[in-house]
């Protein structure tokens, strides 16, 4: 097996945080590859990222419209980069123990549409960025918020080990990126931490929502399922034929098996989260977080 073929086989096992890391890692490649050809030719080497980045005019937008989404994979710098997919990777973790993986590309790509729409906002709406022009917004970190606070509010006693630190609750963690983003706005790069405040709402507000029984991001996951199903049509059409399929009665009762196992394993999911509510993660016992974990690596 070359390296090509380890490549495929780890992009296929890889769940949906670990894809988004490597979507991340390799536009910041491409990013900065750019650069180097705009140097080496001697051409505008901030093409690639003014035409993907989200800028603060309307009008702009208007011109651009997918940037409200591909901003959030463009980053200034590799620690912007690095601090970034850090959060994501445990944050992710901690948020797949709880939701299925397209709930955690809801959360990411809503939670940069609203960090840069409340961005937006307040640089038409605030007098203090009337003289800064045009200032675009790049970064991951309001999609990345979106699923940090997502998960602080569905576990806000969930607790994790942090280095020189010891153990920490998920809502301290929560509350103090909040707090540092609203206290450092004015000593600069006020419209990022103003995005970040932006992701860190519809986090919060998509979880409360969800455990109200209201999924405010089902139609963005309809639309992203329909272009993946249409992708996903038009790359088998032209790989096979078509072919009649017959149905066997067997298949039937199958189905209905698969699905009383699917009933009974939500009803586990449920007491758990019920318990870890209550009690917090900690009460938990061994058996239940090797489920919770085997289950969110589904």
């Amino acid at each position: 097996m070359d390296w090509r073929d380890q490549l495929r086989v780890k992009y296929k096992t890889a769940n949906v945080v670990e894809k988004l890391i490597a979507l991340n890692i390799g536009v910041f490649v491409l990013q900065f590859l750019f650069q180097t050809l705009a140097f080496l030719f001697q051409f505008s080497g901030n093409f690639f990222v003014n035409w993907f980045s989200f800028p603060t005019q309307i009008e702009s937008w208007l011109y651009k419209p997918w940037s409200v989404i591909s901003y959030a994979f463009l980053h200034a710098g590799f620690f912007h980069l690095l601090f970034n997919m850090i959060v994501l990777h445990f944050a992710g973790r901690f948020f797949l123990t709880f939701f299925a993986p397209k709930k955690l590309l809801n959360y990411y790509f809503l939670g940069a549409i609203s960090g840069a729409l409340l961005f937006a906002l307040s640089y038409n709406l605030f007098p203090v960025f009337s003289n800064l022009g045009n200032v675009p917004l790049i970064g991951a970190s309001a999609a990345v918020m979106a699923i940090l606070i997502g998960v602080a509010t569905q576990a806000p006693q969930m607790q994790i080990r942090l280095l020189l630190i010891g153990n920490v609750k998920l809502w301290h963690i929560a509350v103090v990126f909040v707090v540092l983003d609203v206290i450092r706005i004015p000593f600069g790069n006020a419209g990022g931490h103003i995005a970040h405040l932006g992701g860190a709402l519809l986090g919060y507000a998509y979880t409360k929502q969800l455990n109200k029984g209201n999924d405010i991001g089902l139609w963005f996951e309809k639309i992203f399922d329909a272009v993946a199903g249409w992708f996903s049509s038009a790359s088998s059409s032209k790989k096979t034929p078509f072919k009649k399929v017959y149905r066997n009665p067997r298949n039937t009762y199958t189905a209905k098996a698969k699905q009383a196992s699917k009933t009974d394993k939500q009803k586990k999911i449920d007491a758990i989260l019920d318990k870890i509510s209550e009690n917090g993660y900690e009460s938990l016992s061994k058996e239940e977080k090797d489920f919770l974990f085997k289950v969110g690596k589904e």
